[in-house]
């Protein structure tokens, strides 16, 4: 008799996550669909991102270029330990969302259900961190690959490979880093603070515990020595990228990525000094940082992370500050309301990439 895993069908493990009827992928409309030429471009990216502004400009990276093209790395810092089960909400969110069977809040899946959790409840366990019953599949097969030893990108690629996603998806290191956060009543798991307290209590320091002894993998330095774009998503820039950022390795990476000429393009989270998702302005005031697009900017050129960064139009007059911090400014439209808005912020960031090489 084969094993059983020869008698798994990828596509059936993905119908099995996805709601009957569900697309895996939002519809573009016949408009969007021919206005938008060119689709399947090579050119070999690496987008940081984390949450679901980053998943959703990586979404539209995905659908502009030709499959294998993306390589997206993930904070891990979120990462937790919940019901003896490992939980990535980053790397979930993303690959969800790559695989077009994320949820319409745009994290977890659609039309879940939540037998399994209520079930816990009754029997009076802790249920402030809800997973849903198909979600929890994710974890529990992550879970025991870990405990067989599998490094944690070699899970990655296996849960990508299963749900039928294109690109990489790769966890920033493969060591535990955890992000916790300063409020007026101490130190708290950043999931405490995001989640069971609803982001309520302000945030005075980040940090990242691990990090210092922590190394990017190997495939994420082929990626970057491969790379012929580097993009920063709209994720929050303390907590989603901040991780990534803190990681050994990865700064010089993309150091030496951007000294063989390869343009480094960040999309601003916060438009008209508003997170379009998340807690993001609030923390950076908190921490007595600017929560605008400019502040975000400042954190980006003092990390020496950018050549280019986008802007929405609303923040239009902010253009010139931003130039002031030595970085190129795109001004254009950065909210992702749909499919469309996804994939023409997407071609937007690399035409940024392909002007400069012309």
């Amino acid at each position: 008799m084969p094993p059983r895993t020869a008698l798994v069908n990828r596509s059936d493990v993905r119908e099995s996550f996805a709601a009957p009827g569900h697309r895996h992928q939002p519809a573009l409309t016949f408009r969007e669909r021919n206005s938008l030429e060119d689709l399947g471009e090579t050119m070999r990216v690496v987008c940081l991102a984390g949450g679901v502004g980053g998943a959703k400009l990586a979404e539209g990276l995905q659908r502009t270029l030709a499959p294998g093209e993306l390589t997206v790395i993930v904070n891990t810092g979120d990462d937790l330990e919940r019901h003896s089960l490992t939980i990535c909400p980053d790397q979930d969110t993303v690959m969800y969302t790559l695989a077009g069977i994320a949820g319409p809040e745009g994290w977890g899946l659609a039309a879940e259900t939540w037998h399994v959790i209520g079930g816990l409840t009754r029997l009076g366990e802790v249920t402030w961190f809800r997973l849903g019953d198909r979600d929890i599949a994710t974890h529990l097969y992550r879970t025991e690959r870990l405990r067989r030893g599998e490094r944690p990108t070699e899970v990655a690629a296996a849960l990508g490979r299963a749900l039928g996603v294109p690109s990489r998806v790769l966890p920033m290191t493969d060591e535990a880093v955890r992000t916790r956060v300063r409020t007026d009543d101490g130190w708290l798991d950043f999931q405490d603070y995001f989640v069971r307290l609803e982001q309520a209590p302000e945030v005075r320091e980040v940090r990242f515990e691990g990090a210092g002894g922590a190394r990017i993998t190997p495939e994420i330095a082929k990626a970057f020595q491969a790379a012929e774009a580097i993009v920063v998503a709209p994720s929050n820039p303390v907590v989603s990228i901040g991780p990534i950022l803190a990681v050994g390795g990865m700064r010089e990476e993309i150091a030496a990525a951007r000294q063989r000429g390869v343009r480094a393009v960040g999309v601003s989270g916060i438009v008209g000094g508003k997170a379009l998702r998340g807690p993001a302005d609030r923390m950076m005031a908190s921490m007595g940082e600017e929560a605008t697009a400019l502040g975000v900017a400042r954190r980006y050129a003092s990390a020496q992370l950018l050549d280019v960064f986008v802007i929405d139009r609303l923040d239009e007059a902010l253009a010139g500050d931003v130039r002031a911090l030595g970085l190129e400014v795109v001004v254009t439209d950065t909210v992702m309301t749909d499919a469309g808005a996804r994939v023409r912020l997407a071609r937007g960031v690399l035409a940024v990439v392909k002007a400069a090489g012309a």
